[in-house]
C-alpha cells in the first residue's frame, strides 16, 4: 500500500493549549444461478459450474475481469442420467455460434465458461442439447432437442464510503473555540487515514442546545462527516491492482473507518483516565454513528427488484438504460433505445 512508512501520529497544535480535549485526540491519534422467477444470483466463490433449467431462464452473475462458472448445458435431473450422442450448440448475445472463440472455454461435454468477462458480453447464452432416445425393446431411436438459457450479467462490488456522525459537549453555542475545535479535529482524523489514501469529506457541524434528563440544558456540537477513500493518490493505488480495484479501495476505506471507530472509543478512556478536569469541549460517550455509502461506476447499477439476490452489486446496466455516473440507479432512456449493455449515455 502507497503511503510512507507506518500509520502516522497526529501532533499537538495551537489549539491543544486552548481546548485540552483536542490534546487528548491528539494523543490518542496512534489508532452470485436459478429460475428466473427465483432471481438468485451465483456465489462464484462457492461453485464453479451452474446447472441450465428447461423451463425457465437462469440468471448468473459473473464479476467483471474474472471467469464465468462452467454453465452446463442441461438440468440437474438429465446430469444425473446417460445421455447418447450428445451434441451441443452454444450461441452467445450476438446470436452467433460460440465454438472456437477465444474468450470462451467450451469442453467436449458442452459446458460452457466465458473467460475475463467485461459488460459488453452481457446477454442471453443459449444452448441447445441434442441427443438419443433408444426403445429397448424395438432399438428404435429418437432424436430429441433441449434448449436451455442462461441470462449472463456482469457486475462490480459497489465502492464504499461511510457517513459519520458524532457528538461533542461544549460550554456554549457562541464559543470561538468550537471552530477551531472542528478544523483541529478534521486535521487529526485526515493524518489517522492519511497512508491509506483516504480522507475526511462532506464535514460539518452544527452547535444545538438539548435538554438531558437529570442533567438540565446542555450545548453540543454534532458533526458529521464522510469517509472518502479517494483522496489524492489512490489511482497510483488502484493501477497495482486494477482487476479489482472496487476490492482494494473497500478494504482501504474500512481500515479507514475502523481507525476512525477506534479513535472515538478511547475518547472515552482518555475523559475517564487521563484528565483530572474534564475539558470545555469533549466527546459524547457513545455517540459515534456510522453508515456505509455506495455508490457505482458508470454503466453499472443496483436494482434489488431485477436483481433482488445480488441487491449489493453493481450491475451491468441493461440495454434501454445507462448510468452516466457514480449514482446507483441505471436511467431509462428517453432517446431511442441503446442496444448495449453497459451504456454510460443514451
Amino acid at each position: 500500500m502507497a503511503g510512507g512508512g507506518g500509520r502516522p501520529r497526529s501532533p499537538p497544535g495551537g489549539l491543544l493549549g486552548m481546548v485540552a480535549v483536542v490534546a487528548g485526540l491528539g494523543a490518542l491519534s496512534g489508532v452470485r444461478a436459478v429460475p428466473k422467477e427465483e432471481q438468485h444470483s451465483v456465489d462464484l466463490t462457492e461453485k464453479n459450474y451452474v446447472y441450465g433449467n428447461i423451463k425457465h431462464e437462469v440468471n448468473v452473475y459473473v464479476k467483471v475481469f474474472t471467469n464465468s462458472p462452467f454453465l452446463e448445458c442441461m438440468d440437474l435431473a438429465r446430469s444425473q442420467k446417460e445421455v447418447i450422442d450428445p451434441k451441443y450448440l452454444w450461441i452467445g448475445p450476438d446470436g452467433r455460434n460460440l465454438e472456437g472463440r477465444m474468450y470462451v472455454n467450451l469442453t467436449e461435454t458442452g459446458k460452457l465458461m466465458v473467460m475475463g468477462f467485461k459488460e459488453s458480453m452481457s446477454g442471453a447464452y443459449t444452448c441447445t442439447l441434442s441427443h438419443k432416445i433408444i426403445e429397448t425393446t424395438t432399438q428404435e431411436e429418437r432424436e430429441i432437442f433441449e434448449a436451455y438459457k442462461f441470462m449472463v450479467y456482469a457486475y462490480r462490488e459497489a465502492d464504499h464510503a461511510y457517513q459519520v456522525f458524532v457528538r461533542f459537549t461544549t460550554k456554549e453555542c457562541e464559543l470561538a473555540a468550537n471552530s477551531q475545535f472542528f478544523e483541529e479535529l478534521k486535521k487529526i482524523l485526515n493524518n489517522i487515514i492519511s497512508d491509506l489514501m483516504c480522507h475526511i469529506v462532506k464535514s460539518s457541524y452544527k452547535c444545538h442546545s438539548v435538554k438531558i434528563p437529570k442533567q438540565g440544558l446542555l450545548h453540543e456540537l454534532l458533526v458529521s462527516f464522510q469517509v472518502n477513500p479517494f483522496a489524492p493518490g489512490w489511482e497510483e493505488v488502484c493501477h497495482q491492482v486494477p482487476y479489482n480495484c472496487e476490492d482494494a479501495t473497500n478494504m482501504r476505506v474500512q481500515e479507514a473507518r475502523d481507525r476512525i471507530g477506534e479513535f472515538f472509543n478511547r475518547q472515552t478512556y482518555a475523559l475517564k483516565h487521563e484528565f483530572q478536569t474534564i475539558p470545555i469541549i469533549h466527546y459524547v460517550d457513545n455517540s459515534f454513528s456510522v453508515t456505509r455509502i455506495d455508490s457505482c461506476q458508470p454503466g453499472f447499477g443496483k436494482n434489488d427488484t431485477t436483481h433482488k439476490n445480488c441487491a449489493s452489486c453493481c450491475v451491468v446496466c441493461d440495454p434501454g438504460t445507462y448510468s452516466p455516473n457514480d449514482e446507483v440507479t441505471c436511467q431509462i432512456c428517453t432517446r431511442p433505445q441503446v442496444k448495449m449493455y453497459g451504456a454510460r449515455s443514451c
